[in-house]
């Protein structure tokens, strides 16, 4: 028997071990020969790396006539050949039913796999292959497909995550991952990572040290320069309590409104989008003030009110997101009300219009705008049916005034 396949077919041994004759794998490349399903597909997978470019072709025809229910019963067989398991989680068209299938048998090849999950755009096929913890920690290349993956759930997430950090990382401390930071000049990012409650957190919140360093990329604030007199005393613990699936929801709706506002977004810009919104809140609060300007066009548009309101008080903001920002209709409400009451802010002639037309900006605050506007853009806004009917008749009332009326 051949050392490289399990069959007990001669005509099996003979391909698969190279000695059969050009018109034995011709015939079997074809289809010709009495095979069992099993064995016909182990032949076929092997014939399609044939040196004669025509019985490589003639093998890779015959594999795609092969219908569903025998490349099911091939992928789910206890003894099904692992090169057929690893032909089957790469092939893209082999159907989800397929490819459960082989993710569930366990002689499918871990490198097999590790392709499977780069490539799917199956989330449930994700958490499939994040269940089995014992293959992800034979193959953290498994892993590292999973977390590469924009298709990937949260569930899915969740799970190498904690796999990858009960078996893989906790040799490595945060003192000496924060020591590697400062040394290469990266303050601000060491100080995030020693005082981030997610690198000690459970659960999808978990920071990994490769993910501290993903993060430490978008970190420029220091500790010094932030100033968190602003953070509410009280209600803070309700105000940072989140159950995962609020944090699920959370991210998937950020996605979404990117997708909205430009189009297709890059899988590396998604991958960073989940990893700062799996963290906890208060670390998000911390980022938001120490972030660059990717990382706080993330956490603007965080649900948690706080987090997008801590966008704001980053130093580093600049006057030009600001007016961005007041132009949003999906900010928090506590945000824009941030942005009115800041002194420099209210300088800013482009700032305060956006906020004036802005339905989300409270109304308080909207009004106490008004008179700074120009007459025009109070004529205009008197006819903005977006904004709350108060603010459109004062702004009437103001530009008739102005008007002498």
């Amino acid at each position: 028997m051949s050392a490289d396949t399990t069959s007990s077919n001669p005509v099996v041994q003979a391909i698969v071990g190279g000695t059969a004759p050009a018109q034995a794998r011709a015939m079997a490349a074809k289809g010709l020969l009495p095979l069992g399903a099993e064995d016909l597909l182990e032949v076929l997978v092997v014939l399609r790396a044939d040196g004669e470019a025509e019985i490589a072709s003639a093998a890779e025809e015959t594999l795609g006539e092969q219908g569903a229910d025998v490349l099911l019963g091939a992928a789910a067989s206890p003894e099904a050949s692992p090169r057929v398991l690893a032909y089957l989680a790469r092939r893209a068209d082999a159907g989800r039913e397929v490819h459960e299938a082989v993710v569930l048998n366990e002689r499918t090849p871990a490198e097999a796999v590790a392709d499977l999950a780069a490539a799917t755009s199956e989330g449930p096929l994700l958490e499939l292959v994040a269940i089995n913890q014992q293959r992800l920690i034979r193959a953290p290349a498994i892993i590292d497909a999973v977390l590469a993956n924009p298709a990937r759930t949260t569930e899915a997430e969740r799970r190498v995550r904690e796999t990858r950090r009960e078996f893989f990382e906790k040799e490595f401390g945060v003192q000496q991952v924060a020591e590697e930071m400062r040394a290469r000049g990266m303050t601000a990012a060491a100080e995030f990572v020693e005082a981030a409650e997610s690198v000690t957190a459970r659960g999808a919140a978990a920071l990994t040290f490769e993910d501290a360093w993903l993060l430490a990329e978008h970190i420029e604030v220091s500790d010094a320069e932030i100033d968190e007199s602003w953070l509410p005393s009280e209600r803070i613990e309700e105000l940072l309590a989140e159950s995962e699936e609020q944090r699920a929801e959370n991210i998937e709706r950020i996605i979404a409104e990117a997708e909205k506002e430009i189009g297709d977004v890059a899988p590396e810009r998604v991958s960073l989008i989940r990893r700062i919104l799996l963290m906890t809140v208060k670390d998000r609060i911390k980022l938001a003030m120490k972030g660059d300007r990717e990382a706080r066009s993330i956490l603007v548009r965080d649900g948690n009110k706080i987090v997008s309101t801590a966008v704001v008080h980053n130093p580093r903001i600049t006057d030009k997101e600001v007016e961005s920002i007041a132009a949003m209709r999906t900010v928090s409400e506590e945000t824009l009300r941030a942005i009115s009451t800041t002194r420099a802010w209210a300088r800013s002639y482009p700032i305060i219009h956006n906020l004036a037309r802005n339905p989300r900006t409270p109304l308080p605050n909207a009004i106490q705008i008004l008179p700074r506007l120009r007459t025009h853009d109070l004529q205009t806004l008197s006819q903005n049916r977006n904004v709350p009917e108060a603010v459109r008749r004062q702004a009437y009332r103001l530009a008739q005034t102005r008007k002498g009326h």
